[in-house]
C-alpha cells in the first residue's frame, strides 16, 4: 500500500498542473478540442505514461518505471500515430513528429533491455522532448 503513495501523488500533481497550465492565462480555448467536443484522447492516453516513467527519472534518477513500462509507451505512441489527427494539428509536420515519437519509444524499449542506464536516460529525454513538441502544437505554445 505505501508504495501506492507515490504513485497517487504524481497523478494528482498531474492533474493539478494540467488544470491551472490549461487556465493560467484566463482564457478557456476553446480549440483544443476535437471536431466532436473531446479532447486528444491519445496525446492524453499516452501522456499518463510518459509522466509515470518520465518524472521519477527527473525527480529522483529512478529509471526503474522506464524500464518496465518501456514497450507500454511504444505501444501507446505506435497507436498514437496511427490514429487519424484532429483537424487542428493535421499537418505533415506534427505526423512527422509522431513518426518520430514513434521510431524513439521503439528505441527506448529496445535499449531498456541492453544498454546501460546512460543511455536510457538520454534515450528517455529525448522521447519526452518529442513528446512536448508534439503538446505544444496542439497547445499552441501554451
Amino acid at each position: 500500500m505505501i508504495r501506492l503513495y507515490p504513485v497517487i501523488f504524481t497523478l494528482l500533481m498531474l492533474v493539478l498542473l494540467s488544470c491551472a497550465s490549461k487556465k493560467e492565462d484566463g482564457h478557456d480555448h476553446p480549440e483544443e478540442e476535437t471536431a466532436d467536443g473531446s479532447d486528444w484522447k491519445k496525446m492524453d492516453e499516452f501522456h499518463i505514461i510518459m509522466a509515470e516513467t518520465f518524472h521519477p527519472y527527473k525527480d529522483s534518477a529512478n529509471l526503474e518505471p522506464v524500464k518496465t513500462r518501456a514497450a507500454e509507451l511504444a505501444d501507446a505512441a505506435s497507436e498514437w500515430s496511427s490514429t487519424t489527427l484532429p483537424k487542428k494539428v493535421d499537418n505533415d509536420e506534427v505526423k512527422s513528429k509522431l513518426q518520430q515519437l514513434k521510431a524513439e519509444t521503439a528505441a527506448l524499449a529496445e535499449n531498456v533491455r541492453t544498454a546501460d542506464d546512460n543511455v536510457i536516460a538520454a534515450q528517455l529525454v529525448k522521447v519526452h522532448d518529442t513528446f512536448h513538441e508534439i503538446q505544444e502544437a496542439w497547445y499552441g505554445g501554451h
